[in-house]
């Protein structure tokens, strides 16, 4: 990930991340939020729907960016759900804020499928130092609400943990959409979501769920999963197995439907839609990528001269178009 740290270095100045002096650490912020639907619920299916509940939060500031004026703070609170593993029923996030007097927009930040948190926290960090605050959220089974030792993670051969782990996180991720709402220093109007590759498939599909996020970006995502990986030489091994046992394209499309963005996609066509993509995408086909740009109702799509992985390159002008977007008025 060096290549991402040189970007930080080159947007941020050099000036490094500096731990808070303990003595100017202020008390440890507790609250309660209540989430609310912001209508009947009628438009999400069943599993991703949430009443209205009372949360408990805890926030402390952690770090400071002098330099940049950007404020970074631990959040924590409980998920609306219970898995069996106590460790991942908390919610861990990081809150970088704008040292601003004014009110400012907030984005939900979402991470890679094995990344170290640094793409998640460079932009996040990007995002507060022009005036946007970033919310870095865990998602479930990702750093601290992986149980110590254990090799769980949120995609799984299991499809019953997947897809439990998935539902958990985007209601965990409505919760959160409440918390940003119920800051005095932030916009509510102005909540949007982003994420990148795997964080991605799971922003779109939170936005999907929670109409109070209306600017979305997606980086290196798609829709349409069946239809982009099923014939992949790749997938040969898995598809073989999967038809010996009596399973066809049809019955893998209506598994997985929970779970793709390109299922609920419609939802999106009110909201504001920024797709940043790769042109020679090898994980994410772009046929995928075009697939959701078309069921979103075709908005702003740039794309990149580059592979999944090489898109670190362009991490810079990717920042910029994100920033414009979420700044808009």
């Amino acid at each position: 990930m060096r290549p991402v740290l040189a970007c930080v270095v080159a947007i941020l100045g050099p000036g490094p991340l500096l731990g808070a002096n303990p003595a100017a650490l202020p008390v440890v912020e507790t609250g309660r939020v209540t989430f609310r639907p912001l209508d009947d619920q009628r438009a999400i299916p069943e599993r991703y729907r949430l009443g209205p509940l009372t949360f408990e939060y805890t926030l402390s500031l952690k770090a400071v960016f002098p330099a940049s004026g950007v404020e970074v703070y631990r959040l924590t609170f409980p998920s609306p759900v219970q898995s069996p593993h106590p460790e991942n029923n908390t919610v861990h996030a990081e809150y970088y804020r704008p040292r601003a007097a004014r009110k400012f927009p907030c984005v939900i930040v979402l991470d890679i499928t094995g990344g170290d948190q640094s793409v998640s926290r460079t932009i996040a960090t990007h995002l507060a130092s022009k005036g946007i605050g970033g919310l870095f959220v865990q998602m479930a089974y990702y750093g601290p609400r992986r149980p110590p030792g254990s090799g769980l993670r949120l995609l799984s051969y299991d499809y019953p943990h997947t897809l439990n782990a998935i539902r958990q996180t985007v209601l965990d991720l409505r919760c959160a959409t409440a918390w940003m709402e119920d800051r005095p220093e932030i916009d509510a109007g102005r909540l949007g979501i982003l994420g990148t590759s795997l964080g991605s498939f799971i922003g779109t599909l939170t936005a999907e769920m929670e109409p109070k996020l209306r600017r979305v970006a997606v980086l290196l995502g798609g829709g349409g999963l069946v239809d982009a990986y099923y014939d992949d030489p790749r997938a040969a091994p898995y598809r073989k197995l999967w038809e010996a046992l009596g399973g066809s394209r049809a019955k893998l499309a209506e598994l997985i439907a929970p779970v793709d963005p390109i299922t609920y996609a419609e939802n999106l066509k009110t909201r504001r839609v920024l797709i940043l993509a790769a042109a020679r995408d090898d994980i994410v086909p772009p046929s995928a990528t075009r697939a959701l740009w078309k069921a979103t109702g075709e908005q702003k799509i740039v794309w990149f001269d580059c592979t999944h992985y090489g898109a670190v390159l362009y991490l810079a002008p990717a920042l910029k178009h994100v920033v414009e977007h979420f700044a808009a008025e």
